[in-house]
């Protein structure tokens, strides 16, 4: 064989070895732009004083990147955004802003503003005394904004940004929860508004945050709606419920604003060239795994795994001095407020793969393809 063959061939083979590979990496999830809660907070909450940690054992127990080690999440293992990156096959998670290593090309696999205890409202978790709303997470996207076209170039940034992320909202518990149905009336608005006016006053400011990132550059967004937070062993225990039963306040307000915000999205689609915004049905999604746990493997949904106080372990926060339940990957809900690693992973696949029962007008692989 001569020269020239033996270089044509090694060129075949190198094309057929590397081709694969490079319509894998275009097949995946190029970069994942985290806002919300706790539910998606991967790490935010432990780099500023707050009453709102998870940075403490035995949060993260089953997050293997970690070693088992707390990292900031909310549960014992992937959140939600994790396990959607994972599906949508995102090489690394999403990397919070306020890590010191979120910078340079760490942000083109994506960046996480998640904060527990954060809401729609500015007001809302002010009970924590620190937490990042989602203004002032949307004002961090802007400066990771500016870092994208530093790194790519202006026009190949506004590329990145339409073809290669997806942006994902998971906010608006804690306006309920943590601000309007706080004991504490002074605390909360309620002790000045109706619940119509408040929640107008939350979609309101939605719709303001959904078209200023818009506005960034985000394309394709998902927002999650709220889920049955009536439901969760807080307001359980807190209210002496039976094992079947939900408060029927906090879920009335959730369906309430969960109606409108399906307006919302429509509006946005309409109004907005070019954005494509999928409404994630969380409540109805949570309400099966809450009400037929059982088919999903579950033993309770509605005793915490990690917790003290009350017949759910609804009162304390998960921490070092928790009872912990044996059978982790059996409960609903890792701790008072917050799903385990298990009802995340159902969640997460309904999401991506889900048909339009939970995910309006399509499913997040289907936007990922766009």
């Amino acid at each position: 064989m001569n020269i020239s063959h033996s270089y044509t061939l090694v060129l075949v083979l190198v094309f057929f070895i590397i081709l694969p590979s490079i319509r894998a990496a275009d097949a995946g999830l190029g970069a994942s732009f985290i806002f919300g809660d706790s539910l998606v907070d991967a790490g935010n909450n432990n780099y500023f004083p707050t009453l709102s940690k998870a940075n403490l054992p035995p949060n993260g127990m089953d997050f293997k990147a970690s070693g088992g080690n707390p990292t900031g999440r909310y549960t014992n293992g992937r959140t939600i955004g994790d396990l959607v990156g994972e599906e949508l096959g995102q090489p690394n998670y999403a990397i919070p802003f306020l890590a010191p290593n979120a910078t340079g090309k760490a942000i083109l696999n994506g960046v996480n503003y998640a904060s527990g205890g954060g809401g729609i409202m500015n007001q809302t978790g002010r009970i924590f005394v620190n937490r990042l709303s989602m203004d002032i997470q949307i004002d961090y996207f802007n400066i990771t904004r500016k870092q994208l076209d530093t790194l790519l170039g202006p026009s190949k940034a506004i590329e990145f940004l339409k073809k290669k992320a997806f942006f994902s909202i998971t906010v608006g518990s804690n306006d309920f929860l943590n601000n309007y149905l706080l004991p504490v009336l002074s605390i909360g608005q309620r002790i000045s508004e109706s619940p119509d006016a408040f929640i107008n006053d939350l979609i309101t400011h939605m719709r303001s945050q959904l078209t200023r990132l818009y506005t960034l550059g985000a394309r394709k967004i998902v927002v999650g709606n709220v889920g049955p937070i009536g439901c969760i062993p807080y307001q359980k225990t807190i209210n002496q419920l039976t094992d079947d039963q939900c408060v029927d306040l906090p879920n009335k307000l959730a369906v309430q604003y969960n109606g409108m915000l399906k307006d919302l999205m429509k509006e946005l689609n309409d109004k907005l060239p070019g954005s494509t915004f999928v409404l994630a049905n969380v409540y109805e999604l949570v309400s099966e795994v809450i009400t037929n746990y059982k088919k999903y493997g579950f033993v309770t949904a509605s005793v915490a795994c990690c917790g003290n106080g009350g017949q759910y372990r609804g009162i304390i926060p998960c921490g070092p001095q928790s009872t912990l339940c044996t059978d982790r990957d059996k409960h609903v809900f890792w701790d008072p407020y917050h799903p385990s690693e298990a009802a995340n992973v159902i969640v997460a696949k309904q999401l991506v793969d889900g048909d339009t029962r939970y995910m309006t007008p399509m499913n997040l692989r289907q936007l990922k393809d766009l």
